[in-house]
């Protein structure tokens, strides 16, 4: 049995409409399975954990980034294989996988259920599987979530533009940190931190390629510090981000790793898959092929 987990208000209700579509094709394929619609964050973490595994052949998501972070953190304590069609406003992990944004495509590799292991990021209790953005990109994200705009925006079909006016707006109000970085028993000092990205996959915020090189099965993460810049050169190298073009740029620093610690003058804002999930002093650490991927 395939079990479907479906945000009905992803993507300003894409979840829903997408969901009536690959209903329709499972029953004429006559395919058994299961849907469940999430109410509230981490709702799908509890429907997750509820399945038998013996009895579920894969967990499919029907919804964006944040609705993905909740299954994956059910899926660390329930080992069943996750599939993924893409229904939200950033969709970042389906784009770093390759996963096909047409929903019959996506459904079509599913089922035909080629599977792989992937590595999850793991800070505390909480697992991730695209970026943890330290800095100024938590604050985005906390905003954004926050944002009266993202509703608006997402109505027109620009919902990625969310983080680029959040962006503009915080630019002149955040201050940077002084950071100690402990990777894998060497320290770093920085001054000036705007941001540190640790990447298990290359994009976040909606199509920004944060850290190009990042692999989701190597068994390393990458970091992608940004630090010792103005605010005028960081809207220089801004744009490049979408590129993956800054990571030559003197302002930034790239590392790879097992495990970080980030430790900052003043506590910062920490996110994960687009999700607040505290502040710094915070550690992370990649686990290696501990989650199945169909597709």
């Amino acid at each position: 049995m395939y079990v479907f987990i479906v945000n009905p208000i992803s993507g300003n209700g894409k979840g829903e409409f997408v969901w009536t579509q690959i209903e329709k094709i499972l029953i004429d394929k006559k395919t058994n399975f299961k849907a469940f619609f999430t109410k509230d964050k981490g709702h799908a973490t509890g429907i997750v954990e509820a399945l038998n595994p013996e009895l579920v052949t894969a967990v499919v998501v029907i919804g964006g980034d944040g609705t993905v972070h909740d299954v994956v953190n059910g899926l660390q304590n329930v080992k069943i294989p996750l599939g993924i069609i893409p229904a939200g406003t950033g969709n970042d992990y389906a784009r770093s996988m390759s996963i096909p944004k047409n929903y019959e495509l996506a459904l079509e590799r599913i089922l035909i259920g080629e599977m792989k292991k992937i590595d999850i990021l793991h800070v505390g209790e909480r697992v991730c599987m695209t970026v943890i953005g330290i800095g100024f990109d938590g604050k985005v994200a906390q905003l954004a979530n926050k944002s009266k705009y993202k509703k608006i925006l997402n109505g027109l079909r620009l919902g990625k533009f969310t983080y680029l006016l959040i962006v503009l707006q915080l630019l002149f109000k955040y201050k940077p940190t002084q950071v100690t970085i402990e990777l894998d028993d060497v320290t770093y000092k920085f001054d000036d931190v705007w941001l540190i990205a640790v990447a298990n996959l290359p994009y976040y915020g909606g199509g920004m390629y944060i850290c190009p090189q990042a692999i989701s099965d190597d068994g390393v993460f990458d970091v992608c510090i940004v630090h010792n810049t103005s605010k005028f050169k960081l809207l220089q190298i801004f744009p490049k981000v979408f590129q993956g073009k800054h990571i030559t740029h003197s302002a930034v620093t790239v590392l790879k790793g097992k495990n970080i610690k980030v430790i900052s003058d003043i506590p910062v804002v920490i996110h994960g898959d687009g999700e607040i999930i505290g502040e710094t002093p915070v550690e992370v650490t990649v686990k290696k092929d501990v989650l199945d991927i169909v597709s």
